[in-house]
């Protein structure tokens, strides 16, 4: 009787554990609902020519880089750029990703799944809400690659982003699409981890496209990396196994990220989402942006969900792309 209790019960977990499995698996698989829901990590398509989305679960995360994260030998000091190069007993700072802060993510809102690809945009060009066709092509050593509808958008400035947001806006009906903050932008790419990029401390050529090379230089001429490729271009937006904890496909590198916030030459420190989205509506004189996450070009340093650049806001050139994010409450 005992053993045939135990061989139940053994039966019953086996069917509980599939079940729960299978679950898992159609979840995963699951194609993304028609309009916003806004339950944690559910994935939506608000329209047809909307990019699919993915709401961010609420909480707070710790902004910024750690003291000795960055492996860049490099000094950066503000408009001056490099200031020199880091003697072997000083504390790694890059001003601009420091003070280290906490910020708590009071604005509920979602973050594309992917960047924005070119067939997206094609589609605001169109209808004629986007004024801009982007060239579509990369030169490399072996000429010009011209890209596919599925990779992202390139050759875009962030005033041309803005009327792309403005077009999504015009076909739902509503202010909700909008450019991430760099404190929203950043907790995405972090997923709830604190190590030197969502998926650990090392990234590889499965998961992120980046410059070897690159990263070889800032390592030391004589290191090799021969795991690593340098593929030169960026790759289709379904493209590697670069999905963060929370399904968000490609933070680090394919292409850098335009934001909505203003540079600064380091963090404010401000403590909520909401006073980032705040401070980026008043700078209305701001000549950069911030833009994250790193390009096809970019040393892996520079994926970093903490490091940043600043290009201006017409600035058009083949490695920013966009993410969008659609916010649940209309802003004021």
């Amino acid at each position: 009787m005992i053993f045939y209790r135990a061989a139940l019960l053994s039966v019953s977990l086996l069917v509980i554990w599939g079940a729960v499995c299978t679950a898992k698996i159609a979840a995963e698989s699951a194609p993304p609902t028609r309009g916003p829901i806004g339950n944690p990590l559910e994935r939506f398509q608000e329209c047809e020519d909307c990019p699919e989305m993915i709401v961010m679960p609420p909480g707070s995360f710790m902004m910024g880089a750690i003291p000795g994260e960055s492996r860049n030998p490099f000094t950066f000091y503000g408009k001056d750029g490099y200031l020199g190069v880091r003697g072997p007993d000083e504390i790694n700072i890059i001003p601009s990703e420091h003070p280290r802060h906490r910020v708590k993510m009071d604005i509920l809102y979602a973050i594309g799944r992917n960047e924005v690809t070119h067939a997206e945009w094609m589609a605001c060009v169109d209808a004629g809400g986007c004024s801009h066709v982007p060239e579509h092509s990369v030169q490399t050593l072996y000429g010009q690659v011209t890209l596919g509808t599925d990779h992202p958008v390139i050759n875009v400035s962030y005033l041309d982003a803005l009327e792309y947001t403005a077009w999504l806006n015009s076909l739902v009906g509503e202010e909700v699409y909008r450019l991430p903050t760099e404190a929203e932008w950043e907790y995405a790419a972090r997923a709830g981890t604190e190590t030197r990029f969502a998926q650990g401390d090392e990234l590889t050529a499965d998961q992120a496209n980046f410059s070897r090379r690159a990263t070889e230089h800032l390592r030391g001429r004589e290191v090799s990396l021969p795991a690593l490729k340098n593929r030169r271009i960026p790759v289709p937006v379904e493209d590697l196994d670069a999905a963060n904890a929370w399904g968000v496909r490609h933070m680090a590198g394919n292409v850098d990220e335009i934001t909505l916030s203003c540079w600064t030459e380091e963090h404010l420190g401000l403590p909520t989402s909401s006073a980032y989205l705040s401070l980026s509506k008043q700078q209305s004189s701001c000549e950069r942006v911030v833009a994250k996450g790193g390009a096809f070009n970019t040393a892996m340093d520079g994926l970093r969900p903490a490091s940043r650049i600043r290009p201006t806001l017409d600035r058009r050139r083949p490695y920013p792309g966009i993410r969008v994010v659609r916010i649940f409450e209309v802003e004021k």
